[in-house]
């Protein structure tokens, strides 16, 4: 089978053995928003065109292909919602050459009724509930849109977003803490654990931020360290979110980018919790879990 995780920003395609092992894969910056209106059957075929050829038919998608801006705005299924639900929601895509199938995205609500979603996000927490059986657990899926997903029963019971990754883009390009930083400095572990710690602290974030200038202004933080002490920063405090809401038995499970999660881990260990690291494909493993529903 093929597998397509088709972000906002990215294509990455993957040709799976039965059981998820990857035969072959193809990643490039084609996300959904460099696709023209109406063109993205010819984009897929002209990315997987040869697999299919060698005989594969049947395709699995997921990620923000399924948005209002993709190919076709797949609804949101309602958690909890496990892989039965999610295999049970899979929408057909108009594909010649293969079954082309798209995996919906998840909605829950916070305590205040207000909803959340994830596009994407859902597959790597169907990878990691095969691993994880009925067990109740915290997830951690780090990234521009950071995911806390609770499970259990074997299904994701509800999740909340930060848009930690997002917001510190927006800090160093568009406002004035930007211009006190070397954004493409490398990781200072000193300087990201020191904003970690400030998160621990009173004031609110919004202080906190402004706190950040002022520690550059008077020469107690240096250029080269101030995006690393904003990750901690902001890290620190979507932890701290995480652990108002109260934490489920067992460690955290952490699944990213080797530079997220090595940050996570960080903060995770300021705050003194344990943390078990997944593989970051868990999405093909999680495609693949479904595909075998389909069999």
């Amino acid at each position: 089978m093929i597998g397509i995780d088709w972000g906002t920003s990215a294509f990455r395609a993957y040709r799976l053995a039965p059981g998820g092992a990857i035969l072959d894969r193809r990643e490039s910056e084609g996300g959904i928003l460099s696709v023209p209106k109406g063109g993205f059957p010819a984009a897929l075929s002209a990315a997987i065109g040869p697999w299919l050829a060698e005989g594969e038919s049947l395709v699995l998608l997921c990620g923000m292909v399924g948005s209002r801006q993709g190919w076709v705005e797949v609804p949101y299924l309602p958690c909890p919602a496990g892989p039965a639900e999610i295999a049970a929601a899979l929408t057909p895509l108009p594909f010649e050459g293969a079954r082309c199938l798209l995996v919906p995205g998840l909605t829950t609500r916070d305590a205040a009724g207000v909803p959340d979603v994830m596009r994407g996000e859902e597959t790597k927490l169907i990878g990691l509930l095969a691993e994880l059986g009925e067990a109740e657990a915290l997830a951690c899926l780090p990234g521009t849109h950071a995911k806390w997903a609770r499970l259990g029963g074997g299904k994701v019971t509800g999740f909340a977003t930060q848009m930690t990754g997002e917001v510190r883009a927006v800090l160093l390009d568009h406002s004035i803490l930007g211009r006190l930083a070397q954004p493409d400095a490398p990781m200072d572990e000193a300087a990201f654990l020191r904003g970690v710690g400030r998160a621990r602290q009173g004031g609110g974030l919004l202080h906190h931020l402004f706190g950040t200038r002022g520690l550059g202004l008077m020469g107690e933080l240096s250029e080269a360290a101030t995006a690393s002490y904003l990750s901690g920063l902001l890290i620190g405090h979507e932890v701290a979110a995480a652990l108002a809401e109260g934490m489920p038995p067992g460690p955290v499970h952490l699944a990213g980018s080797a530079t997220l999660t090595r940050a996570y881990a960080l903060a995770f260990g300021a705050f003194g919790l344990e943390h078990r690291l997944h593989d970051p494909d868990l999405a093909l493993r999680g495609l693949a879990l479904i595909a075998e529903t389909l069999q």
